[in-house]
């Protein structure tokens, strides 16, 4: 009897114990945040045919050759930052290639970029885009807030 007297006085000590150092799990967490040593910028280059355009006029041709360059600048600044799905088939029958195919496929989200320059050369319209990923890491600053442990001060 004594014994099991023991063990539930020493199960309540313990129990006492545990609860009186719940404060010693109370912190305080610093935080800091981390940038990159080197932002490089990125550029993209989009073209599209003035004469190959929809439009009944020369002026809306140009319109949409400067929409179509645009566009097709923001898809190679799409692949650089996000990279290329490439998709491949081939069917070979008796040893020998029968057809033979490769599909890409780009996406992503560009924010940031600015246009550098338009232009056009000949028959062909031309739109020079830029990203500075400088400006990409100060919109995801903003917007994310990424951060990291700096210190943590137990109570």
């Amino acid at each position: 009897m004594k014994a099991k007297n023991v063990f539930y006085s020493s199960l309540v000590t313990c129990s006492i114990l545990l609860t009186g150092c719940s404060s010693v799990f109370d912190k305080h967490i610093e935080y800091t945040y981390e940038e990159p040593d080197y932002y490089p910028v990125l550029r993209a280059v989009g073209y599209a045919p003035l004469s190959s355009q929809p439009g009944e006029t020369n002026a809306q041709k140009m319109l949409m050759a400067i929409k179509v360059s645009k566009l097709e600048a923001y898809r190679e600044l799409a692949e650089q930052v996000h990279g290329q799905k490439l998709t491949s088939t081939m069917t070979v029958k008796g040893a020998i290639a029968q057809t033979d195919g490769l599909s890409s496929k780009v996406g992503g989200l560009i924010k940031g970029a600015k246009i550098v320059k338009t232009y056009s050369v000949g028959d062909t319209y031309a739109t020079e885009l830029e990203l500075d990923m400088k400006k990409v890491h100060e919109l995801y600053i903003s917007a994310i807030k990424p951060r990291k442990v700096k210190r943590v001060i137990y109570y």
